[in-house]
């Protein structure tokens, strides 16, 4: 194989705003069994499910529209994607004891290895990235 070729697979939905986040978690879950992680990296199986819910949740309720997840496996790192057609970048806010929400953001600051939010012509999209952490305490 050719060392400048990247071999990757990947995987996208389109999420109404009626569904729920755990139809993305489910959704989400399956792909991740196919890539043997359940059983290899659980910790990062549940680092990435909460990371999907936190997104395509937070696209549903400021964006207040659908969702597109995209998750890619380049044989390094996992991409989970999330966009929507607010050009509204997302920034952390305090949270607080008076409203709810505002701990989304901290909780994937907290989980994926890195992401970031990019705007685009027709909304935005948030991407965080994940390496698989093995229970052996690889670190990530």
């Amino acid at each position: 194989m050719d060392e400048t070729s990247l071999r990757a697979v990947g995987w996208a939905r389109s999420l109404p705003l009626r569904s729920s986040p755990k139809a993305a978690r489910d959704w989400a879950r399956v792909h991740l069994e196919t890539l043997d992680w359940t059983d290899s990296a659980p910790r990062t199986v549940d680092d990435v499910l909460l990371t999907v819910s936190e997104l395509v949740t937070n696209s549903h309720v400021h964006a207040r529209c659908a969702a597109q997840l995209v998750m890619t496996w380049d044989g390094r790192c996992l991409h989970v994607a999330v966009h929507d057609n607010s050009t509204h970048l997302p920034t952390p806010r305090p949270a607080s004891g008076e409203r709810p929400g505002g701990r989304g953001l901290f909780l994937v600051d907290a989980l994926a290895d890195s992401w970031e939010a990019r705007r685009c012509t027709d909304g935005k999209t948030v991407i965080a990235c994940f390496r698989p952490q093995t229970e052996a305490g690889d670190d990530r």
